[in-house]
């Protein structure tokens, strides 16, 4: 035998062998899926039938599918029939209701927000209003849940609320004829100044590509010769709009993003398309350590092509890619099917969910592993953590005061108050608090339950309890109760010394009051500490171009923005 032949021999020996290991081990493996959903069945039917109390079917096996699933990732989800509808709403931006953010607050059931132009805002529906039935219903005891599917229906269908209003003596029943909702992705487009446009992206459901498209061309009709782009808190959604809304920004033709997982079939490497819409007006993008999955594929693509500086946070880091797949008796299974890679060959993924340690805890990707890639001019990126900002803000820590009126709605019940006393307001950009009108909010507050214990007070507390257990208590006591006295003055004149923080949300919650989520957005553009680092690099071009340089040249440029 030649040795062609015997070569030729070997392969084919060597295929067959191979064929005939992977028909084995899918066997095995097909064997053991049956095994497995046999002992299910049999375990389930000994539970419904002896199990001490009754069981609900249904509940008990989505118990276990739920189970199963999160020892996968948070993303791999079983959807039930019954959650169909607002699956689709997630992903479609569309329901039929009212246009209204209802939620239960403080035991009450209250009109958090109204869209402008939607069947609530136009019926008089208003924030602060108090539902107390629906359609007859009274809603007291009702879960958010339970309200919402009261509120939504078909377009064209009436709702009867009944509510009651501050400043009213009587509850009135308002009427509101339903209609197609359709949450916007761009929920505002406007002006920061004469040259600088800005908008937010709060979603990627479809569409999302056209209004980025809409608000832009908007924005440069305006005059705006820069653009920041808002992408905070932006949790995600269709591949394909972050592929649409990259397209807006890059060449024709250059690569996207990549996918790649289990299924090699399934495995796609995205392209810019379309012409673009602007290669060149220069673009800050504000992320946040919430900005997740379509957002950072957007904002990583950006910054891989050099095409915009990022400002903010680093973001969430989820580099994983889903897919909806049909199931028997209209249920839905949402499975995380690749993980997805940007130009510059880097996945963001920051948790690795296929190792998790003994006690069932996930780690993140650590620095050390991270790799280096490099953008189109050549500066460094890495892999496994999100994406960096180019010029790093910190979130800003709110005064313990601050957060106690907002999680006890005394800001929100406030402006309630104001909007009734008050027919009209400057608009959002000039509005402003005035020292009377701060006062007045102050002297509202007195005989309010505003208690809470500040990080020093705690820490006081432990050292005290401390002490008293090494019995060294009455050797500090006089101290320890000359400091307790002294942070509880310095509390009483927290209003004061954190006014600046607490007017800024008190003149955002007025304004929505009367000009709407917008006016809330316009009312905070001169406090926002990461709008104004935006501006800022925008409105100095040697600055802007040095971010988008390699490192040396940019070392002076990205440092941090810090915090107003």
């Amino acid at each position: 035998m030649t040795i062609r032949k015997k070569l030729l021999t070997g392969l084919v020996l060597g295929s067959a062998a191979l064929v005939s290991f992977r028909a084995a081990s899918d066997s095995e493996r097909y064997f053991e899926i049956a095994k497995n959903l046999d002992i299910f069945a049999t375990l389930f039917k000994e539970v419904n039938t002896y199990y001490v109390d009754e069981v609900t079917p249904a509940k008990l096996v989505k118990t276990g599918i739920d189970a199963m699933l999160k020892s996968l990732d948070p993303y791999t989800n079983y959807i039930p029939e019954d959650d169909i509808e607002d699956f689709r709403t997630l992903t479609t931006g569309q329901y039929g209701g009212i246009g209204a953010v209802v939620v239960k607050r403080n035991g009450k059931t209250v009109v958090q927000s109204a869209y402008e132009g939607y069947p609530a805002q136009k019926a008089g529906l208003l924030p602060g209003d108090e539902i107390l039935d629906i359609n007859g219903v009274v809603v007291d005891k009702k879960s958010n849940s339970d309200i919402s599917k009261l509120l939504k229906g078909q377009a064209n269908s009436v709702v009867k609320l009944m509510v009651t209003r501050y400043g009213q003596d009587k509850p009135v029943q308002i009427d509101i004829t339903r209609d197609k909702i359709q949450v916007e992705n761009v929920p505002y487009t406007g002006m920061i100044s004469n040259e600088v446009g800005y908008f937010q992206l709060g979603g990627f459901t479809v569409d999302a590509g056209k209004e980025v498209r809409a608000a832009v061309t908007k924005l440069k009709e305006q005059g705006a010769k820069k653009i920041v782009f808002d992408i905070r808190d932006n949790p995600g959604g269709l591949l394909n709009e972050a592929v649409n809304i990259s397209n807006l920004f890059v060449d024709k033709g250059l690569d996207v993003v990549s996918t790649k997982g289990k299924v090699t079939e399934w495995n796609k490497t995205y392209k810019a398309l379309d012409a673009p819409l602007d290669t060149q007006i220069p673009i800050a993008i504000i992320t946040s350590n919430r900005s997740a999955s379509a957002s950072e594929i957007v904002s990583g693509v950006l910054q891989d092509y050099d095409r915009a500086v990022l400002v903010g946070e680093r973001t969430f880091g989820k580099g994983l890619v889903q897919a909806t797949r049909p199931l028997s008796y209209n249920s839905q299974l949402k499975v995380t099917t690749a993980k997805y890679y940007i130009p510059s060959g880097r996945c963001i993924q920051e948790i690795d969910y296929s190792h998790r340690a003994e006690d069932g805890t996930l780690g993140k990707f650590p620095d050390s592993l991270r790799t280096a890639f490099k953008t189109q001019a050549g500066r460094t990126v890495y892999d496994g953590g999100g994406v960096a900002p180019d010029v790093e803000v910190a979130e800003r820590e709110i005064a313990d005061i601050t957060r106690v009126l907002l999680q006890k709605s005394y800001l929100f019940d406030y402006a309630t108050r104001f909007r009734s006393e008050h027919s009209s307001i400057p608009p959002a950009k000039e509005f402003k608090l005035s020292e009377v009108e701060y006062q007045k909010f102050v002297t509202y507050l007195q005989g309010k339950n505003i208690n809470y214990s500040t990080d020093a007070e705690k820490a006081l507390t432990d050292l005290s309890k401390k002490v008293k257990d090494e019995k060294h208590y009455d050797d500090v006591k006089l101290e320890l109760e000359a400091m307790r006295k002294k942070m509880t003055t310095n509390k009483a004149n927290d209003l004061q010394r954190f006014k600046p923080e607490i007017k800024e949300l008190l003149e955002q919650e007025i304004a929505s009051r009367y000009y709407f989520e917008k006016g809330r957005t316009e009312a905070g553009f001169d406090d926002d500490p990461n709008i104004i680092a935006a501006v800022a690099v925008l409105n100095d071009p040697n600055r802007y171009a040095a971010l988008l340089k390699p490192t040396g040249q940019a070392a002076s440029a990205r440092k941090s923005a810090g915090t107003k």
